[in-house]
């Protein structure tokens, strides 16, 4: 038994100490990285100012949001199959949300912005960039996620360079008011949806508005007139955290179209309802003070975070669909 005793107490500290271990880095690791100036990263990545070209600011932020979700404190953690990644939720759901807006401006780089219209070839490196950026976020080994997306980073620092060139003519950004207006319209959705599923942390009485507006519309199976809709208890703060993530993320893309599409939004008076739209995304970069993602009723004693996000992201969606509306005026 003494023996037994004298295995058994080492073990046991042996495992306190490395669950009090991993506890400290959940610790250390679950932290947002810090925001970064879109322009004077842009300027730090070029030899003179003549370099910065139409589509330069855009371009290089988005290689330097995904080049930030892969090298933040911590690394890329979604696709991390041990401790203390593994047992993480909060940091692996911002960086889905980030990498949701990449992959979605991405395809509006392929479709849209390199494009002077439907029947011109797309970007050889754009091409690559795009599907690259889709690939799954959870991805261990063979092939890691991380050397994916690092090629789609690549693809686009290849198309940043041509961008640059006064020599290398194949590569364009067309700032025009179209292009924009397509992209704000895959946004208007990705923040709608954001918004609802922010706002199911309560649990809503929904009445089905899928075929308002059309009455030949139809569906493909019948659904009730009301519907209740509640996000699980399990995946409120999942979806918070891919809220804060996408905000993050869409902060930077629309400092920096601000300073592609400047002339653009100038013709259209859009300038403010851009920077409308910016103000309420870093609202929900605010500090959260609380060591959990709190669910309380709408007008309950306890907070409900999910609730508060939702007005800022529901607020930014109006917004844009205001700047989508100026867009298509003459």
């Amino acid at each position: 038994m003494e023996q037994v005793d004298k295995y058994i107490r080492p073990i046991g500290i042996a495992i306190v100490v490395y669950l009090m271990i991993i506890l400290l880095l959940i610790f250390i690791l679950d932290s947002e990285p810090d925001s970064f100036d879109v322009s004077s990263l842009a300027r730090t990545n070029t030899i003179s100012d003549n370099d910065i070209v139409t589509g330069y600011v855009t371009t290089s932020a988005v290689i330097n949001v995904m080049q930030t979700v892969l090298n933040k404190r911590g690394g890329y953690l979604s696709n991390d199959i041990f401790p203390p990644g593994v047992l993480m939720d909060n940091i692996p759901n911002w960086e889905f949300g980030a990498i949701t807006q990449v992959r979605d401006i991405a395809r509006a780089f392929r479709n849209d912005f390199s494009r002077s219209q439907t029947q011109s070839v797309e970007d050889s490196d754009l091409v690559v960039a795009d599907p690259q950026f889709h690939f799954d976020t959870s991805s261990w080994i063979l092939p890691a996620t991380e050397g994916e997306y690092d090629k789609g980073i690549e693809a686009m620092e290849r198309y940043l360079a041509r961008l640059s060139d006064e020599n290398a003519q194949d590569a364009q950004f067309f700032a025009r008011a179209d292009n924009l207006r397509d992209w704000l319209a895959i946004l208007e959705k990705r923040l709608g949806s954001l918004s609802q599923r922010l706002s199911a942390s309560v649990g809503q009485n929904r009445v089905n508005v899928d075929l308002q507006g059309d009455s030949a519309a139809e569906q493909s199976t019948d659904t009730p007139q009301n519907m209740e809709i509640k996000t699980d208890w399990f995946e409120i703060d999942d979806v918070f955290y891919e809220t804060r993530g996408s905000a993050w993320a869409l902060i930077h893309f629309l400092k920096a179209i601000e300073v592609d599409f400047e002339q653009v939004l100038e013709k259209k008076n859009a300038l403010v309802s851009l920077r409308q739209i910016i103000r309420e995304l870093e609202a929900t970069q605010e500090t959260v003070w609380s060591p959990m993602i709190l669910n309380g009723t709408g007008f309950g004693f306890v907070a409900n975070h999910s609730l508060v996000m939702a007005s800022y992201i529901s607020s930014a969606n109006a917004a844009v669909i205001d700047l989508r509306n100026l867009l298509e005026q003459g």
